[in-house]
């Protein structure tokens, strides 16, 4: 199957999962409005990219989609919180997401707040849940890992260091060593960990696991220096959001100029493909995802 195709198989199986989480809350007594916000900010045009490479690390020690999808799940409910809350007016303040209206613009800001706040706690209940693997430690391992990447010294901290240097001007200067320490939190630690979760799902050998760790840290780099070029240069249709929005943000670019991070960008896709050298052909579509992040244009 053609990269695009597991693209979009991986993206539908995990819409299937997230669809019927949002029906389970709402079936469990949540309010109607809170589940109807969830469900705005969840689901639809999202590329699934991290579910896409959680489902396909752990394709390579043989565990099934069927099995993977409920953590990959949980990865994307944190991944849809952190842009709800990254739309927010106190945040980036954007009106439009995936090509529709944020969710703080559907519904309203308190709103958009408590839908965040839900599906993050939804993600560790959905890992807490034996679905997500029969193994205790298994699951005890996924949720300090995605507790990890997404918390104070991951994704919120790395949010913290983004707008401290677009609303505060902190550093006055921004050094490209400090622009990727803040991408790798922000962005890059809830992509590497995708990546080491397929590994974790699949009992993989320490070195299997770091190798996959090692890929995700260069992709999730990659990724955001990708999307900040597409920020600076990128058609706001093809995106689904407004762009040259981050013109107060530290960037790559900013820091170094357009073509050192074309350059950055070009080298952390060869460490990326590096880093996969060991599991040979069986890595071909996760290879072909570093190409996808890399050369994307929405």
């Amino acid at each position: 199957m053609a990269f695009s195709q597991r693209l979009s198989s991986a993206a539908h199986l995990v819409e299937s999962r997230l669809a019927a989480m949002m029906d389970a809350e709402l079936a469990g007594g949540a309010p109607p409005r809170l589940v109807a916000a969830m469900r705005h900010g969840v689901l639809g045009a999202g590329k699934r990219l991290r579910p896409f490479l959680l489902i396909e690390s752990a394709s390579l020690f043989e565990v099934p989609a069927n099995i993977a999808v409920h953590a990959a799940a949980a990865i994307e409910c944190v991944h849809c919180y952190s842009l709800i809350h990254d739309d927010l007016p106190a945040m980036d303040d954007d009106a439009v997401r995936r090509g529709q209206p944020t969710v703080h613009k559907a519904f309203d800001e308190w709103t958009a707040i408590l839908a965040g706040d839900a599906l993050l706690t939804l993600a560790f209940e959905s890992l807490a849940s034996r679905d997500s693997g029969s193994d205790a430690d298994i699951r005890a391992d996924l949720l300090a890992g995605l507790a990890r990447a997404s918390g104070a010294r991951g994704m919120a901290g790395g949010q913290c260091l983004d707008l401290e240097a677009e609303k505060l001007a902190l550093p006055a200067a921004p050094t490209a060593a400090h622009v990727e320490r803040l991408q790798w939190m922000k962005t890059g630690a809830l992509l590497q960990f995708s990546c080491e979760a397929g590994a974790i799902l699949g009992r993989a050998p320490a070195a299997d696991r770091e190798a996959l760790s090692r890929f995700g840290e260069r992709l999730g780099l990659a990724f955001q220096i990708a999307d900040d070029l597409l920020d600076a240069e990128g058609d706001p249709v093809a995106m689904g959001k407004a762009a040259r929005k981050d013109v107060n943000k530290a960037t790559l670019h900013g820091a170094s100029g357009i073509d050192a991070a074309r350059a950055r960008l070009a080298a952390l896709q060869v460490e990326a493909e590096a880093a996969l050298a060991r599991f040979g052909d069986r890595a071909r579509v996760l290879l072909e995802a570093a190409a996808f992040v890399v050369r994307r244009e929405g």
